[in-house]
Formats: C-alpha cells, sequence, structure tokens
C-alpha cells in the first residue's frame, strides 16, 4: 500500500507547478481532517487521494485526460486501492463516477472551496489568521474573484455531503489553519 510520503514523491514527479502542489497539499490537508470525522483510522488514506486527486492536471489538462490518466497510472502500480482510485474519478463531475463513499464525497466537498479558500487568503493581510467563513461567502458572490473555482461544484459538493455551508467552509479554514505554515497561508511566518 502506497504510504503519504510515497504519495507526496509521486506528486512531486508528476507536478513541477507550486501553485498546483500547495494546491495538492491543502486538499490533502482538508481530508486528513475530514477523515478524522469520517474514518479516524484511515487519515493516511484520506490524506493520499487530496494530494494525488490532480497528479494528472499540470501534464494532461483536457476533461478527455483529467483524471484518466493518472488513475491508469496509479491503478498500474497496484499499491492503491479502489476507495481511494473512485474518490479521484468522482472528484471529475464529468467522469460519471457516482460519489458514493464518505471519502469521495469528502475529496469533491473540499477540493474547490480549499482552492477558494487559498485564494481569499492571498488577498488578506493576516492570511488565513483571521478569516472567517462570512468573508468567504462574501468573496464566493463576486464572479471574478478567483473565477477558475467553480461555484457550482462547491455549492453540490455541500449538498452531496449534507453539510452546513457556513459550518463547511469553517471546517476547512480550521483544517487548514492547522498547517498554515507549511502551506504558506501565514504571511507573518513568510515575512
Amino acid at each position: 500500500m502506497l504510504d503519504l510520503a510515497s504519495a507526496r514523491e509521486l506528486m512531486h514527479e508528476w507536478v513541477e507547478s507550486p501553485a498546483l502542489r500547495i494546491h495538492m497539499e491543502c486538499v490533502s490537508t482538508c481530508m486528513g481532517a475530514a477523515a478524522r470525522v469520517h474514518a479516524p483510522d484511515q487519515e493516511e488514506r484520506w490524506r493520499i487521494a487530496g494530494l494525488l486527486h490532480d497528479m494528472d492536471y499540470e501534464k494532461h489538462p483536457t476533461t478527455e485526460e483529467h483524471p484518466f490518466v493518472g488513475i491508469e497510472h496509479l491503478r498500474g502500480r497496484g499499491d492503491v486501492d479502489e476507495e481511494i482510485l473512485d474518490a479521484i474519478l468522482g472528484h471529475a463531475t464529468y467522469s460519471g463516477t457516482p460519489r458514493e463513499t464518505d471519502m469521495a464525497k469528502s475529496l469533491f466537498a473540499v477540493d474547490e472551496l480549499s482552492g477558494f479558500i487559498v485564494a481569499c487568503c492571498k488577498v488578506r493581510p493576516n492570511g488565513i489568521a483571521d478569516l472567517a467563513p462570512k468573508s468567504v461567502k462574501k468573496k464566493l458572490k463576486i464572479d471574478n474573484f478567483a473565477a477558475g473555482c467553480d461555484r457550482g461544484d462547491i455549492r453540490l459538493a455541500m449538498e452531496e455531503l449534507g453539510v452546513d455551508p457556513t459550518e463547511h467552509i469553517q471546517f476547512c479554514i480550521d483544517a487548514l489553519r492547522e498547517e498554515a505554515d507549511r502551506l504558506g497561508l501565514d504571511p507573518a511566518a513568510s515575512g
């Protein structure tokens, strides 16, 4: 079975973009927090799903290739289980893969949202330190702010997971805040 350190090495082999690496690390961090709620004994597996969900996106960004190229590679390795593979497939709505497990629903629910939260942090003097759901929700209403984040996916994901939007946003903020220094979300640490 693939461990987190090996998954991170694999991610670095496939991804050169620092921004994409940070995104994948942020999703992994949120997945770790979600695992502590849904499957406490499976945190490493959940973090691996988050860390590898976009591993092929840099080289294969089209809907015909992503995440299918990455899945084919992971399946060929033989050390990544089907639940992780299904969750990665399910994070792309166009894959047609239903999100049936808590892992798959959680990956979909933290992917776009964590990216949006990071964008919010970048325009705040204190980064994530004092970010509140109210600020995130306000920015979600501004179409040209973090325009690449799919607000429809964010809404659908929270509906599928059955969570209150404010609580889910706070949950992701809290998860990212725990590792803010490592993720570059604390301007005081980098300044």
